[in-house]
């Protein structure tokens, strides 16, 4: 790697940032252009060329009669930003979700922890937050407990069972996959125990059929089956294993769902008594109390 020679020709590229003659190495991309650095740089900012041994001879000699070439497989827009990041340079706004993937691959490889601790600082930006599965695999891929966490909290938006999660869920290590299902599953499965509560719902969940006791209306004790009730509950709990977010659960869109306007309609059959089984304003107040009291992260 003594000569360059060969790259000095007319047809060799240098990028514009990295092209002073300080540098005394220089780094190949895999489209052909030429990164010169300082071999310090390099050496200080990354544990892999840092135990390369003609860097060490170089730094020891402080010899600078030759310029070693390093050939990389990296392409421009990665090269270029890493060695922006290690320079102290300012960066362009992040265009991909897969550039960040990839730049922190390179990071990985060539041992740079101080670029990955400026990606992490902003990991949780709304840009990273818009791909909320992506972010966890990236962040639990890593180690960062804290990002894992926000991010396993915007998930809840999405439904895992879509074929279109599957790649991502796949990237998973076992237990982080296990931990992202099991917040949703405790959700709903949670969702689905209040729901069944007497305590809370007492207007739907009356009667108790191990006793024998048959729930009556409050008004003229009329018998009540509570279908209504149970139909509601059982689409409140299959929208809550697509959506663990509950977002819709008391919204106004709810109020569209036949099962809503069922409930809300449904009365005494008593024609003296017409009561009518469960209060809307107070049955929604509950539903969204019983929402904030679900688990939020893994």
């Amino acid at each position: 790697m003594s000569g360059f020679s060969e790259y000095t020709n007319e047809r060799a590229t240098y990028h514009p940032k990295f092209d002073s003659e300080e540098g005394d190495i220089i780094l190949r991309s895999s489209e052909g252009t030429l990164y010169r650095v300082p071999s310090f740089v390099l050496r200080t900012t990354c544990g892999f060329f840092g135990s390369m041994p003609s860097l060490t001879s170089r730094s020891s000699s402080g010899s600078k009669s030759d310029t070693s070439l390093i050939p990389t497989e990296h392409p421009d827009d990665i090269l270029s930003i890493f060695l922006l990041l290690i320079s102290g340079l300012e960066i362009p706004i992040w265009s991909s979700f897969d550039d960040v993937c990839s730049l922190l691959q390179l990071c990985k490889s060539w041992e740079a922890p101080g670029p990955i601790s400026i990606i992490r600082s902003s990991i949780t930006s709304p840009f990273f937050l818009s791909d909320p599965l992506r972010l966890y695999a990236t962040a639990t891929h890593f180690g960062w407990e804290e990002e894992a966490k926000i991010a396993s909290t915007h998930t809840l938006k999405l439904n895992l069972h879509d074929e279109h999660w599957e790649k991502t869920l796949s990237s998973l290590g076992v237990g982080s996959l296990l931990r992202l299902l099991r917040l949703h599953r405790s959700r709903r499965d949670k969702m689905k125990e209040m729901l069944d509560d007497i305590t809370l719902f007492n207007a739907g969940n009356s009667g108790n059929p191990t006793t024998g006791e048959v729930p009556s209306c409050m008004s003229c004790g009329m018998t009540i089956d509570h279908h209504e009730w149970r139909e509601f509950k059982s689409k409140v709990f299959w929208e809550m294993d697509r959506c663990a977010a509950a977002d819709v659960i008391g919204s106004v869109e709810m109020e569209d769902w036949p099962e809503t306007v069922a409930c809300w309609a449904a009365k005494c059959k008593n024609e003296v008594c017409g009561r009518f089984y469960y209060d809307k304003v107070v049955t929604v107040k509950k539903l969204k109390e019983c929402i904030a009291r679900l688990p939020k992260t893994v």
